[in-house]
C-alpha cells in the first residue's frame, strides 16, 4: 500500500513539474495531473531503462522523478500534437 502511495505522489510531483515547464495551457485538475505524473514515469522509466540501463530500486528516488517529469513532458508534447490537429478540424 505504502509504495502505490508512493507512486501517486512521484507522480504528482512530476506531473506539476512537467506542466510547469511545458509552456501554454494544459487544462486537468490535480488528479489529470497525478495521472500524466505516473505515466511518465511508466514511460520515463521504460525509456530510461531501454536507452541507458538504470535500474530503480528505491521507490523515492531522483532519477525516479527525473524520468517521471521528462516521461510526462513527452506526453505532454504528444497530446498538445493531437488536441491541436483535432481542433484546427473542427
Amino acid at each position: 500500500m505504502g509504495t502505490i502511495i508512493a507512486y501517486i505522489v512521484i507522480g504528482l510531483i512530476g506531473g506539476a513539474i512537467a506542466k510547469l515547464i511545458l509552456p501554454g495551457k494544459q487544462g486537468g485538475g490535480w488528479i489529470a495531473t497525478i495521472i500524466l505524473g505516473i505515466v511518465g514515469a511508466l514511460l520515463g522509466g521504460f525509456l530510461g531503462g531501454l536507452l541507458f540501463d538504470v535500474s530503480y530500486s528505491d521507490v523515492f528516488s531522483i532519477q525516479g522523478v527525473i524520468t517521471s517529469i521528462v516521461g510526462a513532458l513527452i506526453i505532454l508534447v504528444i497530446w498538445g500534437l493531437i488536441s491541436r490537429r483535432s481542433s484546427a478540424r473542427a
